[in-house]
C-alpha cells in the first residue's frame, strides 16, 4: 500500500494497539444503524452516524475516532473524497462500505488512505476481520513512516556535520580526521550533541562571511 503517512499529526505513542472508537458515515439510516449495532456487539465505542461526506469530515474532526467506516456513495459527494480528507488531514484510517465492487474505486482508495472495503450487507465477522486487518496495516504504515523520517533526520544531521568539518579543515588547515576529532571533543566537553556543535560552526562561518 503506497499512501502518504508522513503528514500524520498525532505521535505514534498516542495510537492505541487496538482501535477503540469507530465512526460510521452512511446516508442509509438502516445500514448505518446496523453497522453501529455490529460495532457495539464487537465491543467498540460506536460514533455516528454521519449522513453525508461533509458531516463525516466534521464528525471525524470533532470526535477523533480511531478508524472510520464510510459509505462510498453519499448525497453531497463520494465517500472517497471524504475518506481522503479524513485520512490526509486528520490521520484517521478509513474502511469503505459499499454495495459496489468497482475496481476503479479500489484503485483510487489505495492512493488516498483507504485501508479496506466491505460489501453490503456486512456481517459481524466481516466487520471484525476488516477492522483488524485495516488497523494492522495502518500501524505498519506508521512504523514505516517513522523509519523514513528517522532516516531523513540522520541524513540531514550527517550533512551538517560534514559541512562543519570541512569548514574547520579550511579554517585551520588541518586534516579531515583531526577536524572531526575537534568537533567530537567540543561536543563531549560541552555535553552537546555533535550536530549542535556542527551547526554552531556553520552559523559562525556564515557570520564571518557577511
Amino acid at each position: 500500500m503506497s499512501t502518504d503517512v508522513a503528514h500524520i499529526d498525532h505521535p505514534h505513542d498516542d495510537v492505541p494497539a487496538l482501535p477503540r472508537r469507530v465512526m460510521v458515515a452512511d446516508d442509509e439510516h438502516l445500514v448505518a444503524a446496523g453497522l453501529l449495532g455490529l460495532l457495539e456487539d464487537l465491543g467498540y465505542e460506536a460514533v455516528g452516524p454521519a449522513n453525508n461526506a461533509e458531516s463525516a469530515v466534521s464528525m471525524a474532526d470533532a470526535e477523533s475516532p480511531d478508524i472510520a467506516l464510510l459509505d462510498i456513495r453519499m448525497p453531497d459527494a463520494e465517500g472517497l473524497t471524504a475518506a481522503e480528507q479524513i485520512y490526509k488531514q486528520l490521520g484517521i484510517p478509513v474502511i469503505m462500505v459499499s454495495a459496489y465492487s468497482d475496481p476503479e474505486y479500489v484503485a483510487i482508495g489505495q492512493r488516498i488512505g483507504v485501508y479496506g472495503y466491505l460489501l453490503k450487507p456486512v456481517t459481524v465477522d466481516q466487520l471484525r476481520i476488516a477492522i483488524d486487518i485495516a488497523w494492522s496495516r495502518y500501524l505498519t504504515d506508521l512504523d514505516l513512516s517513522g523509519q523514513v523520517n528517522d532516516l531523513e533526520d540522520r541524513l540531514a544531521q550527517r550533512k551538517i556535520i560534514e559541512q562543519a568539518k570541512w569548514i574547520i579543515v579550511k579554517r585551520k588547515q588541518i586534516p579531515e580526521p583531526e577536524a572531526m576529532r575537534m568537533l567530537q571533543k567540543q561536543a563531549r566537553n560541552g555535553r552537546k550533541q555533535l550536530v549542535e556543535v556542527a551547526q554552531a560552526v556553520i552559523d559562525s562561518d556564515d557570520l564571518l562571511g557577511d
